[in-house]
């Protein structure tokens, strides 16, 4: 056999076994990818609850109650939705000395991380569910 007829290049049985790697890799890669995409959106939804919590206790000890009005607390919107958009975080007063803070997931949030969909934090510092507070 002269060099002239000797052809480089990939079997099909090559680029097959390539395929079957790539698909195996990926089917593990991609859970463990969403895994922390998920918990990456959560830091900034229990970012954005510690700051409404500040800001309660702040508003607190200003005006002797709390509110459930997010503008009063100085955020933009009612309610407030977080940096990365994937959270709405919304206030509730029982009476005028205790709030609760709940963020609730929004969008492709709410398929990908449906246990910590909803999150709260009280003002007595009652954060549920705890798994979603554990780092």
């Amino acid at each position: 056999m002269s060099k002239r007829n000797k052809k480089n290049g990939f079997t099909l049985i090559e680029v097959m076994i390539t395929v079957v790697i790539i698909g195996v890799l990926a089917s593990i890669a991609y859970p463990s990818y969403v895994g922390f995409v998920s918990k990456g959106a959560r830091a900034d939804a229990l970012s954005g609850l510690m700051n409404i919590a500040n800001r309660q206790e702040q508003y607190y000890l200003d005006h002797k109650t709390f509110t459930k009005n997010m503008k009063r607390l100085g955020m933009d919107d009612d309610p407030y939705i977080v940096d990365n958009g994937l959270y709405s975080i919304d206030a509730t007063t029982g009476n005028v000395t205790k709030f609760v803070l709940k963020a609730t997931a929004l969008g492709a949030q709410a398929t990908r991380d449906s246990e910590c969909g909803t999150i709260e934090v009280t003002s007595d510092g009652v954060k549920t569910p705890s798994e979603c507070w554990s780092h």
